[in-house]
């Protein structure tokens, strides 16, 4: 078998804990798995601070790539880890093999996540309380550990507004894998208009939003299928 390099990201509120039903899989099939820790998040929590933003979460993952040497990628963003992968395929398409969307937002230059999903912010501090399991649906029984674990996410990662030179158009396989369980008048219209370009390759999972929870066993097919 073929070893690939998958870089998968988390969300917001998220770690790469999130990912290790899934990465187990992966090395247990012979590939070479990273599940970075976005700044300020999980265990990098103490991180965090007023200043930490996308752009902050773009360089946590180029980075990753170009000192880990990595190549023919499968980068993976999970909800508002798609902004984060389309930004670093913007900073190194030449590393990228493949960019997928696990229930994740597909941005444009200029949008932020606010842009694309509009959310009331907290009018003091600077992070967002986490949305609980229960509301991303996921299963009962990892609701008290995903909570347990999910952090304060920083706002001004949320409100950051994408800058993209385009270079991230040149990857040339693109999957989006949409969670049907969990309602999103965002994911839906993304999934509904992907699924019909020819560019892309688009998928249905019969779960909640933190798909790598609920059903690490179908992602971990999905994502190795991916290039």
């Amino acid at each position: 078998m073929e070893t690939k390099n998958f870089v998968l990201v988390h969300g917001a509120w998220h770690g790469g804990w999130c990912w290790r039903r899934v990465a187990d899989r992966l090395h247990a099939r012979g590939h070479r798995v990273f599940t970075p820790t976005l700044t300020g998040l999980a265990d990098r929590s103490h991180l965090l601070n007023e200043q930490v933003n996308l752009t902050t979460h773009i360089t946590d993952v180029a980075n990753l790539v170009r000192w880990e040497e990595l190549s023919d990628i499968v980068l993976c963003g999970h909800s508002y880890g798609g902004l984060v992968v389309t930004g670093v395929a913007d900073k190194v398409p030449e590393r990228i093999g493949a960019l997928v969307y696990l229930d994740a937002f597909v941005p444009e230059s200029g949008q932020s996540m606010n842009d694309l999903r509009p959310r009331a912010l907290p009018t003091s501090g600077y992070t967002m309380p986490p949305i609980t399991a229960e509301t991303f649906r996921v299963n009962e029984r990892d609701r008290a550990w995903v909570d347990r674990l999910c952090t304060p996410h920083p706002i001004a990662c949320l409100t950051e507004k994408l800058v993209l030179t385009g270079a991230y158009r040149s990857v040339q396989r693109k999957m989006y894998i949409r969670a049907a369980a969990y309602p999103s008048p965002a994911f839906e219209p993304t999934y509904e208009r992907v699924k019909s370009d020819p560019g892309w390759t688009a998928h249905q999972l019969p779960c909640g939003h933190d798909v790598m929870i609920d059903m690490p066993d179908a992602l971990a097919e999905l994502l190795e299928a991916a290039l």
